[in-house]
């Protein structure tokens, strides 16, 4: 069934490992940044980066019932998640003239992972609905875990459009697969959507509406 709604790039799985490996990167590399300015130890950024680029693909994996996940059954993603904690260890002063990088690392996660858990929901049989809320799911999960440990309210309860920004990307990406759009440039264009998004969102000050009287309460 899924062959005739669902041609994508996750099809074929050297690209969709790809895209997953990257995410896995970027994710980690919030995490590792995010940890430096807490001023944690070694050990405390490779768990941070660990954490957040590892917590999303999982929560896929087990709500998929893809078990056990391929975090754990591949090393290539642990292998993804401790060079982006080294990379934040070495060189997070170079990291950090990029403006608002973890904001940039977060959009560019977003993109990639809620790419790759549409896809992966899809693949296991999903209806399009239920395939976007696990590619959203995906793509928030890593970043509200790394902000759990270091005592932050998840950025996707506080922040600007952020998990709406990987429904919209998560979105994009199930319908071309509806409706038989070419899976590569469908991925890009989802995985662009997403960054433009949630950038354009902080820069331009967007958010979701709030309860009435909730800012002087």
């Amino acid at each position: 069934m899924m062959e005739g709604i669902f041609p994508p790039v996750l099809q074929v799985s050297s690209l969709g490992l790809i895209l997953d490996l990257i995410g896995t990167y970027v994710f980690g590399l919030s995490g590792a940044v995010v940890a430096v300015r807490r001023r944690l130890d070694l050990f405390g950024i490779m768990v941070l980066a660990v954490a957040a680029a590892l917590a999303g693909g999982m929560i896929r994996d087990m709500a998929l019932g893809s078990t056990p996940p391929a975090a754990l059954r591949d090393s290539r993603y642990l292998v993804a998640a401790m060079l982006a904690g080294a990379t934040g260890f070495f060189f997070h002063h170079g990291i950090e003239r990029v403006s608002k990088p973890v904001m940039v690392l977060d959009a560019l996660g977003l993109g990639l992972f809620a790419i790759t858990g549409a896809g992966k929901a899809l693949l296991y049989g999903l209806s399009p609905i239920p395939a976007v809320m696990l590619g959203v799911l995906t793509a928030t999960g890593g970043g509200a875990v790394r902000d759990l440990l270091v005592a932050e309210i998840p950025r996707v309860l506080r922040e600007e459009v952020y998990a709406m920004a990987a429904l919209v990307g998560a979105a994009i990406y199930v319908a071309g697969g509806e409706w038989g759009w070419p899976g590569f440039e469908t991925a890009l264009i989802g995985i662009a959507a997403t960054v433009i998004l949630r950038i354009v969102s902080v820069w331009r000050g967007w958010s979701a509406p709030r309860a009435p009287g909730s800012d002087s309460a």
